[in-house]
């Protein structure tokens, strides 16, 4: 039981700094952005896209490294290096200040060198939750917990998910920038908040070193053995792929850009927002654990269906409440496309874990895609289509794509 909870504890600390680093688009827009002209969307949603573009890039390192290393040791490994781009952050607001006048001209849209300081500090946490996330998931949905399924652990484990991303966005406006107006934001407030994670990654490192983690038999291949199929060859896998491309896109599209919509339209409390979409999010999976009785598939199509009529109703008034609403939704989702990913893949599991989160690049691309076609349209009511086709992808994931033609055991 200790090593499970292990895993939802590390599954927080991969949600609270997933949502932290997205909810620094609107801040960071109106410090280190003030000299951008037309593109401030599209620069402001470089910071989500810095973060997702390391899950296809990284998935395959944390796979070989379970093979290599075993479960424990790369989750050190991984948590070292959550260290180094949280100390690239730490860095981004030193630079910037120390250096207020450094900056680099691309067409008449002046940026400081430190945010591009940020931007790889984004990428090297990415880094570090899809290592962490390739362990995570299998070695849940693996566990022996006494009376549950699969999809219920992975929802217990997004359930303390949730917990980190609810609290990320206040963490954000109120601690860092101490619930200053957005025009009162002083980029030199990121240092002290950065140290200080910094410290506490380091805490959970040592205390991690001393616990026991047994690996999980079955789930990946032995030291010297070769695995005779490419993992490419299930096509439930391949599908469930491109499922979570379009899951953690829709997702983050909500999570990092309802804040922006919002502020557009001249809310007063666009955290708010994303604090109750990722509430949401917190709510469905407690709900979600308790689903027994329930398939992944059914679980997957009734979600769908629901959050594709609320981002309809959404775009047809005009309205960025009914978003935060979807989280309700959005919150199972993650753990049935996992659980219908790897069904019956028995060795290849460690490996189709590095595989799915190749798709986790979608939470780069669809956000960046939003902000680019917002900044277009001139607004970014349209742009939530962009939701809905994703959506739709899922529910066909759920009631086609998911059926398993070929097994590994």
């Amino acid at each position: 039981m200790r090593p499970f909870l292990t895993m939802v504890f590390l599954f927080l600390i991969v949600g609270f700094l997933t949502t932290a680093n997205t909810q620094f688009q609107g801040p960071l827009k109106e410090t280190f952005l003030q000299k951008v002209g037309d593109l401030k969307n599209t620069f402001a949603t470089l910071i989500t896209f810095s973060w997702f573009l390391a899950y296809p890039i990284c998935g395959g390192v944390g796979s070989s490294w379970i093979n290599r290393y075993g479960y424990k040791g790369t989750l050190i490994r991984g948590l070292w290096i959550m260290i180094i781009g949280l100390g690239l952050f730490f860095a981004s607001s030193y630079f910037t200040v120390q250096f207020p006048d450094a900056d680099m001209t691309i067409g008449e849209n002046v940026i400081p060198l430190g945010f591009f300081i940020f931007l790889l500090g984004s990428f090297v946490v990415g880094a570090s939750a899809t290592i962490l996330q390739v362990v995570i998931n299998p070695y849940l949905a693996a566990s022996s917990v006494k009376g549950t399924q699969a999809i219920q652990r992975l929802a217990i484990g997004g359930t303390a998910n949730s917990v980190g991303t609810t609290i990320a966005p206040y963490f954000v406006t109120g601690v860092v920038f101490g619930g200053l107006a957005m025009e009162d934001i002083q980029i030199g407030q990121l240092m002290l908040p950065f140290f200080l994670l910094m410290v506490t990654i380091a805490v959970i490192v040592v205390l991690l070193m001393n616990l026991s983690l047994p690996d999980i038999q079955g789930t990946r291949a032995e030291k010297g053995e070769k695995l005779e199929k490419s993992v490419w060859s299930f096509r439930h896998l391949t599908l469930g792929v491109c499922a979570i491309f379009f899951y953690v896109g829709v997702e983050v599209c909500i999570g990092a850009n309802i804040n922006l919509y919002a502020i557009e339209q001249n809310y007063a409390s666009p955290a708010l927002m994303a604090t109750l979409y990722w509430g949401g999010m917190l709510i469905g999976r407690l709900a979600g654990s308790s689903l027994s009785k329930v398939s992944p598939r059914t679980q997957l199509t009734v979600t769908t269906v629901s959050a594709t009529v609320l981002t309809l109703l959404a775009i047809i008034f005009n309205n960025p409440w009914l978003l935060t609403a979807v989280g309700l939704f959005h919150s199972i989702m993650w753990g049935a496309i996992f659980t219908l990913s790897v069904a019956h893949l028995g060795k290849y599991t460690s490996v189709a874990s590095g595989v799915f989160m190749i798709g986790v690049v979608g939470g780069a691309i669809l956000p960046l895609l939003q902000g680019v076609l917002a900044d277009m349209l001139e607004g970014w009511r349209s742009s939530w289509f962009i939701v809905i086709f994703g959506e739709l992808f899922m529910l066909y994931y759920a009631l086609m794509g998911s059926r398993v033609r070929q097994r590994a055991d």
